[in-house]
């Protein structure tokens, strides 16, 4: 029970209540714990490291209050306003099977840092621009909270519900998400770069404008999400079921797509009219140069090509395979030979690309112009691509530098042409076997 005295000296007033305690600060217990102070006004009171626990603070005004590091256990909040008050620290946990409620209280702009409101009830409360950092809301419940321009950052919310909570532009950076419910929460303009975000429900969430960079999704739902603006780079999203995500505005019709990453690049195809273009640029002026580059006089003819081809209005993309990287040589090679009007392969080192065109030339109907200086071989087994892909070209052979680039019309010329005829293959009709009919039985 509450120290009576702590009560009628509190009733008293705020101004002689916080005189009291700034004349004597050796007290450090104050007892008020199931003290009724319902509809109390508590303006700036100072309450710090207080007892309240199980009090009854119901549409108390308790903004701009210190309740720093204050034992708020099973406290009854309904209909409090706490905005600005400083709670960092508190101790707001479920205790004997009751749990702290602060159903519809004002808290908006308080200090809440650290604090422990697990389990806690705080459903349609107004937590807009209130200091959550590290805060702990495991099975906390804030369905329909306000939750504007909040920061949570590091905070625990794992197996808490935010379905249909006001999230937008809030502070989610390497928040814990682990089994919490976001169901048609507000994440517009949101950060949530570095969370873990695992088995989490974002079904109906607006995502519109939401960093997630370096996010773990893993085994979360993305149903019927809007992530239209969305900087998604980097993801895990393994076990992640996605589904109907909607790219664009509320304005426009709904255009949908099952995967995050996708999602991106497809709506700035679709309204980009400058992706558009530099996307069919480089279908007709991109020139994937392959081959090992170091060694000498190897530089030097890279460069040349390089040259070359910018002269005529083509745009050279080259790779190096001695240069170090961390990514697969053939998933790189893959993507940009895709990109590309024709491939200039060059083959005068044994070890040159051997690996890497025999995974990407049976994919890809794209010519490859081989070019080899005299006096080399190429790879065994290029015999065998050059016998089954008719896109593969006769090889260039060259005695030096200034001999290829002499001659390198040689080269793209051919190369030229076969693009041409397998653009009017790829565009027959198919082919129909002829069979000789025989009348129909009677």
């Amino acid at each position: 029970m509450a120290n009576l005295e702590s009560v009628e000296r509190l009733q008293q007033g705020v101004e002689e209540w916080n005189q009291w305690r700034l004349k004597n600060p050796t007290i450090l217990t104050i007892d008020l714990a199931q003290a009724d102070l319902s509809e109390a006004n508590l303006h700036k009171a100072n309450l710090a490291g207080a007892d309240l626990h199980e009090a009854n603070l119901n549409a108390a005004d308790l903004s701009a209050a210190n309740l720093f590091q204050a034992n708020l256990q099973a406290i009854q909040l309904n209909g409090a306003d706490l905005c600005q008050a400083n709670l960092a620290g508190a101790d707001l946990r479920q205790a004997s099977a009751i749990e702290a409620d602060l159903h519809q209280a004002i808290l908006s702009g308080a200090d809440l840092s650290q604090a422990d409101l697990s389990q806690a009830i705080l459903s349609e409360t107004d937590l807009s621009m209130a200091n959550l950092h590290q805060a702990n809301l495991s099975e906390a419940y804030l369905g329909g909270a306000h939750l504007f321009q909040a920061n949570l950052i590091g905070a625990n919310l794992s197996d808490a519900q935010f379905n249909q909570a006001n999230l937008r532009e809030a502070q989610l950076n390497q928040a814990i998400f682990s089994n919490t419910s976001l169901v048609r929460a507000d994440l517009t303009g949101a950060d949530l770069s570095g969370t873990s975000e695992q088995k989490t429900d974002l079904s109906g969430t607006d995502l519109s404008k939401a960093h997630l960079v370096e996010t773990h999704l893993e085994n979360t739902k993305l149903h019927n999400c809007r992530i239209y603006g969305i900087s998604a780079w980097n993801l895990n999203l393994e076990g992640t079921e996605q589904r109907s995500l909607i790219i664009n505005r509320k304005d426009e019709a709904e255009i949908t797509v099952d995967d995050l990453e996708v999602a991106q690049f497809v709506y700035l195809i679709l309204n980009n009219q400058k992706i558009r273009n530099v996307l069919t640029t480089v279908g007709q002026k991109g020139v994937l140069i392959l081959g090992r580059f170091t060694g000498e006089g190897r530089k030097e003819i890279l460069d040349a090509i390089r040259d070359n081809l910018r002269q005529q209005d083509y745009l050279p993309m080259v790779f190096d395979f001695e240069r170090p990287t961390e990514r697969d040589f053939t998933e790189t090679v893959k993507t940009l030979a895709g990109m590309c009007a024709f491939i200039i392969a060059d083959i005068t080192n044994p070890k040159s690309t051997p690996l890497e065109l025999q995974a990407t030339v049976p994919d890809y109907m794209i010519p490859f112009a081989p070019i080899l200086q005299d006096g080399e071989l190429p790879f065994a087994m290029f015999r065998d691509l050059q016998q089954k892909y008719n896109w593969v070209l006769d090889v260039f052979p060259y005695f030096d530098k200034d001999d290829l680039i002499e001659n390198l019309d040689e080269v793209i010329q051919p190369a030229l042409q076969k693009k041409e005829e397998l653009t009017q293959s790829k565009a027959e009709g198919f082919r129909v076997v002829k069979r000789q009919r025989s009348p129909k039985k009677s």
